[in-house]
């Protein structure tokens, strides 16, 4: 896919999971969007910090976990797109809340690498601080993903 076509796909995902009606959130184009064998690296050195290694860990370790940490579904604002070539990079603002009531509205630089119409790569960068006041440390047993 073209540049152009990727930062459009990119564009849509975030525009339906954007929602500020938490029951219209539409995660369903990212989810087919994702590659079986994707991996979402989370950057940094603290607790969150790992590669989540396939679909179904991204799905269900990393953004299940999450789900488990806010009072709502995820809403996570994008308010630019660079692509250039199989690259997107993502500039966006989190707009939620925990089940305590603390406010989790993280600033993001997501950086994907698409394949054929297919995330393959997502390399997250944001406020470790803030992830670990707000929703705590990532817990490290049960959780399948690779260092």
């Amino acid at each position: 896919m073209s540049a152009s076509a990727n930062k459009k796909l990119m564009q849509d995902i975030f525009a339906a999971a954007a929602n500020p009606d938490p029951a219209a959130r539409d995660r369903a184009l990212f989810t087919a969007s994702l590659a079986d064998d994707a991996k979402w690296v989370v950057t940094g050195q603290y607790s969150w910090s790992r590669t989540f290694s396939g679909k179904e860990a991204i799905l269900n370790d990393l953004h299940g976990y999450v789900r488990t940490r806010l009072r709502d579904r995820t809403r996570t604002v994008a308010h630019r797109f660079i692509a250039d070539g199989d690259i997107v990079v993502v500039e966006a603002k989190g707009d939620n809340v925990t089940p305590e009531g603390v406010r989790y509205d993280n600033d993001y630089c997501l950086v994907f690498r698409l394949e054929d119409g297919k995330i393959k790569e997502i390399r997250e960068y944001c406020d470790s601080v803030l992830t670990e006041r707000a929703l705590g440390p990532f817990p490290q047993a049960g959780v399948r993903a690779a260092s």
